[in-house]
């Protein structure tokens, strides 16, 4: 199974950071359903093309917060997660992501005002308006 992970090695997040959200957001948002068996650390690295050290940790983070599991000898499968942890999860990262947007614009010397109305633009754009 190859998941649908993009790595941004400009990123100043690290790369086993990425993964983890990757994978939590591909489990919260229901891609990646309870049970699912996921590569092993090794077929990961290689899709990946990054280390087995980098991956291991990854999983050991995701395993430690209840996202996946792993089974000796059969393998590591996502997890049963409570339905309020995906939610928490999905705004987390959406309000990540916001925060990111608008620090983005500060440095572009955007007031908050400004930043709004992108914002306001963005969504009347999504909405088709």
């Amino acid at each position: 199974m190859e998941l649908p992970i993009r790595l941004s090695k400009d990123s100043r997040e690290p790369i086993y950071h990425q993964i983890e959200n990757q994978l939590k957001a591909l489990i919260a948002g229901g891609h990646l359903a309870a049970g699912t068996s996921l590569p092993s650390i090794r077929g990961l690295s290689k899709d990946l093309e990054i280390s087995i050290i980098t991956t291991r940790r990854a999983y050991q983070n995701l395993e430690h917060q209840g996202f996946i599991r792993t089974s000796q000898g059969k393998g590591t499968f996502v997890a049963e997660i409570e339905d309020a942890t995906k939610q928490q999860v999905k705004s987390s990262s959406v309000y990540q992501t916001i925060q990111e947007a608008i620090d983005t614009a500060i440095r572009y010397d955007y007031t908050l005002n400004q930043i709004e109305e992108i914002f306001q633009d963005a969504i009347r754009a999504r909405k088709g308006e």
